[in-house]
């Protein structure tokens, strides 16, 4: 049985082209990528030792392993914190049986006013599950229309994979969803991002298990929506990591003129207040 270190470091290698890393095309092979001899040698570790950490077999390699491994895949900054993160959950993981008690749902009296003093802009409240806990006026007249918050309480990751309407409201639907995915690996904790996995598993199928093991770190861009009322918004997002409770505060800022125009429009139309959900 894999394991998440070992998932992402086969598909990392298997996305490297050997002559991108200066090493001698060899001919055609059976799979793509980099083979496990020469990432092996360039982690400085056996051929043996890579294949028991891709096949799970190893799950406690140590930091001076790790830091190889990601130096020989050329792996950016946000790949090689991702690569340690999943050395950590792979180390210390344990099969759940039960659902785990839910995460931490309410938001701080400090956060909740920074998130009115945002207003009238486009804000919201949400954790690694993509559980929206609290969101300006602003972002329920840009988003109610397309459903987002018709479930209550509203769960964007589930929305993106289980709701049609989705597919057209983010321009580019395959982003969003490989960032959703990709998320759960950083929930509020392992227990109750397996539990929303296995929920979403049955839900949405293999799109959403291909996306979740594929380990692809997201660029995170600019975010195109499709109003319904026939806008097309470009937002620019940024995030605020509210590391104590597992939270981040998302601001969404128009990102040209015509945007703000639309956004000031939507806004004028009645809608609900900032509210929390709790």
């Amino acid at each position: 049985m894999g394991t998440p270190l070992g998932d992402f470091v086969r598909a990392k290698r298997d996305s490297i082209q050997p002559q991108s890393l200066g090493l001698p095309d060899r001919g055609r092979r059976r799979s793509p990528g980099l083979r496990r001899l020469d990432l092996a040698a360039r982690a400085g570790i056996s051929v043996e030792y890579l294949t028991r950490i891709e096949q799970g077999r190893d799950r406690r390699p140590s930091v001076a392993v790790i830091h190889a491994l990601a130096d020989a895949l050329s792996l950016d900054l946000s790949e090689r914190e991702h690569l340690r993160y999943l050395a950590k959950i792979t180390g210390g993981e344990c099969p759940t049986h039960t659902r785990p008690a839910p995460p931490r749902r309410d938001v701080r009296p400090a956060v909740l006013e920074t998130l009115r003093l945002l207003e009238p802009g486009i804000a919201m409240v949400t954790n690694r599950l993509g559980d929206v806990l609290a969101h300006t006026g602003a972002y329920e007249s840009v988003t109610s229309a397309a459903g987002l918050l018709d479930i209550d309480p509203p769960n964007l990751t589930h929305y993106v994979f289980t709701d049609a309407r989705a597919r057209t409201f983010f321009a580019d639907w395959d982003d969003i969803a490989d960032e959703q995915a990709f998320d759960l690996w950083l929930g509020p904790s392992a227990e109750n991002s397996a539990w929303l996995t296995a929920q979403l598993t049955v839900l949405a199928g293999p799109d959403f298990t291909r996306r979740r093991n594929r380990h692809v770190v997201p660029r995170r861009g600019i975010l195109r929506l499709n109003h319904p009322s026939g806008h097309e918004l470009r937002l620019r997002r940024e995030t605020l990591e509210l590391s104590s409770d597992a939270q981040q505060l998302v601001v969404f800022l128009p990102d040209d003129d015509k945007t703000a125009q639309a956004v000031e429009q939507l806004r004028q139309r009645p809608h609900g207040r900032l509210r929390a959900i709790s």
